[in-house]
């Protein structure tokens, strides 16, 4: 019962939202202010789930590091080295996003 009011109610949804995709513009009417707007969107979620996910794995990643050496001291040299090669990359990946935040904010001006 469940799934078909949900499958009507999701086909309604798009049967009635769509009909806006297809409204015809103004004459002589741009899209500039659009394109502006959605750089600027883009660039504010593009470093806020890469700051999200560069924060949840650095995190992930020295808990299991640490549980690790608490496990075994004698391997504290064997895990340290690549958890800060996975810690420096992780930093790269959020500095990378943070670049391409960077070039969508000029788009915006």
């Amino acid at each position: 019962m469940f799934k078909t009011k949900l499958a009507l109610a999701s086909a309604a949804l798009t049967t009635l939202a769509s009909s806006s995709a297809f409204a015809a513009e103004k004459a002589g009417a741009s899209n500039a202010f659009d394109v502006q707007s959605m750089a600027a969107i883009g660039a504010g979620i593009a470093i806020g789930l890469a700051v999200l996910g560069g924060a949840t794995g650095q995190g992930r990643a020295a808990a299991a590091a640490l549980e690790g050496i608490s496990r075994n001291p004698g391997a504290a040299p064997r895990i340290m080295t690549p958890m800060i090669l996975g810690l420096a990359l992780i930093e790269s990946l959020v500095l990378f996003a943070f670049v391409i935040a960077y070039f969508l904010q000029d788009k915006i001006g």
